[in-house]
């Protein structure tokens, strides 16, 4: 495995071709669906190959391993120059992430705080990130207050923003400044 951190019994790995049959299950049930690209929007392992493998984006697709249990997916990238603008930043590094755990017995267990801190801070100390920013569609609830509580403050709403299930969503975007990072070490 080609990890990319560690922090204590998470682990962030970049993506393999074998890991092509996870992604096609998790993003197979609706449960994560409903967060992650939506239940109209179910992938089988063609997709997934489409989707996440054969793209010339800048993206760093990574699996998450949780207690030696691979249990979701996170993907890095810098900011372009138009999303910059969209979003109302001029200059910086800026960096944003997407994730989702696709193992639904982890959820409610603090792990993805785990994910996103220790991510954050990976971008921060490693990658040179000025800021971290996400944009959750504005009802997901508990992703906004998963990441308040990693310390990203709302910045700016972008309206009908992410098509999810048929549907222009509003998101809001949250962000994090390299000068207020949790310290611990990776």
């Amino acid at each position: 495995m080609n990890v990319v951190y560690q922090f204590g019994t998470l682990k962030v790995c970049r993506l393999e071709e074998k890991d092509k049959l996870l992604l096609a299950k998790w993003l197979s049930t609706p449960a994560v669906l409903e967060f992650y690209e939506g239940r109209d929007n179910s992938f089988d392992v063609e997709k997934v190959e489409r989707v996440f493998y054969s793209s010339d984006d800048d993206e760093v697709k990574c699996i998450i391993e949780y207690e030696g249990n691979l249990i979701g997916y996170i993907q890095y990238y810098e900011l372009d120059e138009a999303t910059k603008k969209e979003y109302g930043y001029e200059s910086g590094r800026i960096f944003g992430t997407d994730q989702f755990i696709g193992e639904v017995d982890y959820w409610n267990r603090g792990i993805g705080t785990l994910l996103v801190t220790s991510m954050t801070e990976f971008l921060f100390t490693q990658m040179k990130a000025d800021k971290v920013v996400m944009d959750p569609q504005v009802w997901n609830e508990r992703a906004i207050k998963c990441y308040e509580k990693c310390g990203f403050k709302k910045v700016k709403l972008l309206p009908k923003h992410e098509l999810h299930e048929g549907e222009l969503r509003d998101c809001l975007t949250l962000e994090k400044c390299s000068g207020n990072p949790e310290h611990f070490s990776l």
